[in-house]
């Protein structure tokens, strides 16, 4: 069996699913299970729903209505009859987010982010059902909430394998084309759970693993992996192949590509993950596989943006030590930072963190307690794989160094924008 996922640039207008009907005919649909995001920017605008619900509900009934406004106008665009029953059902999708709004008591964001934000794939994937459908390609639509089991911990969910295991064995029938949603899960009380931003690709992940696919797919925008983003950087090219080690790599240090999470329930089982272009879906794209090295073996420039540096010292001079460290990283982890970049010396620390959780403000007002604290906002990390001289000239040029860290194949600058 063949697991494709079709992420949010894929199905952002009719004319995307249209598309991806095309795809499905050039290379085929049989023992396939489609894993669809969000259309477009749905995320971003069901997070503007969420934002508006707890900071200014004056504007929810205009962020709520775009929302609907843009699926209707995808509806109209793919369905001649407007009596078809899909209207209905995405109707019903919509009346349940407003709905949740109204009689949701509790006080907690990542728990109403995740009831709300979900919906974009609920959407997605009904829609798109529904289209394949009406055209002659039977489908199922499977909620994956059923199937995927996670804990609590809402916008960051954690997988229970077992159970999940078991539930996507006994829904997922091998003989027919599924459609399913990426990012989603639910919890023991049975409500949604999301799996991280740009979790698809291991939604995509997770179901491969537990029916032993023979294949992932990621269908893109892009040729494949390329070892620079277009967006960032002038002339990337395609990396033909890479090994799963080297992938894991690239995704760690922030590689948009490949979700983080995504390769290692593939390695595991060795199953090949393919990055294709979803307009050119003949083209060989990107292989990650076992023991593929990488190829061509040129350097690999990766970004994040919006990341903060704080350097720490102690306020009299002595030692930062292990106990310091220690306390330092429970800190870090209860304010939900993601660490990019640690440097230490003896008396300072100095660390690089995505502050996607807001809580930066918290967090240094205790550091300030404890240490003296310097912090820069909205700073850039870049990280170069297999450097040369060349590469860190070239993206050193014109730009203020913070911090610098290099070891044997990769070089991080943290940059001041």
């Amino acid at each position: 069996m063949r697991v494709f996922k079709f992420g949010g640039a894929s199905v952002k207008d009719a004319d995307s699913v249209k598309n991806v009907v095309n795809v499905l005919k050039q290379v085929g649909h049989e023992n396939t299970l489609l894993v669809v995001s969000a259309m477009g920017k749905t995320t971003n605008a069901m997070e503007d729903i969420v934002n508006a619900y707890f900071k200014n509900k004056a504007l929810l009934p205009a962020a709520l209505q775009d929302m609907i406004d843009y699926h209707q106008a995808i509806l109209m665009d793919l369905f001649a009859d407007k009596n078809h029953p899909v209207f209905k059902s995405v109707n019903v999708l919509f009346e349940e987010v407003k709905g949740f709004l109204v009689w949701n008591k509790s006080p907690k964001y990542s728990f109403v982010y995740d009831q709300v934000v979900g919906y974009g794939e609920l959407l997605s994937t009904t829609i798109l059902s529904a289209y394949f459908n009406e055209i002659g390609i039977v489908n199922q639509w499977l909620d994956i909430r059923t199937c995927i089991k996670t804990n609590d911990n809402y916008r960051d969910a954690i997988i229970n394998w077992e159970q999940t295991q078991e539930n996507i064995n006994k829904n997922v029938d091998r003989q027919k084309l599924v459609i399913t949603q990426g990012f989603l899960g639910s919890d023991d009380n049975n409500f949604t759970t999301t799996l991280g931003r740009e979790g698809s690709d291991y939604t995509a992940a997770i179901i491969a693993y537990c029916l032993n696919a023979d294949e992932v797919t990621i269908w893109k925008d892009v040729p494949g992996v390329l070892n620079a983003d277009p967006r960032y950087f002038e002339n990337p090219c395609l990396l033909n192949s890479i090994s799963y080690r080297e992938a894991i790599e690239l995704a760690f240090y922030g590689a948009s590509v490949i979700h983080p999470k995504t390769l290692q329930p593939l390695q595991r089982k060795e199953i090949p993950l393919h990055v294709k272009s979803f307009i050119n879906p003949l083209d060989k794209g990107t292989t990650v596989g076992k023991g593929r090295g990488i190829e061509p073996k040129v350097p690999c420039f990766i970004v994040k943006k919006n990341q903060v540096l704080m350097k720490l010292s102690s306020l009299d001079f002595s030692f930062i030590v292990e106990d310091s460290i220690s306390e330092l990283f429970k800190m870090l982890h209860d304010h939900k930072m993601k660490v990019d970049l640690i440097q230490n010396s003896a008396i300072s620390f100095s660390v690089c963190v995505d502050n996607k959780f807001g809580n930066l403000e918290e967090l240094l007002n205790l550091l300030k307690n404890r240490f003296k604290v310097t912090h820069h906002e909205g700073v850039s990390l870049y990280t170069i794989r297999h450097f040369d001289t060349e590469a860190i000239t070239n993206l050193q040029k014109d730009k203020e160094i913070l911090l610098e860290q290099r070891g044997k194949e990769t070089v991080q600058l943290v940059v001041k924008n």
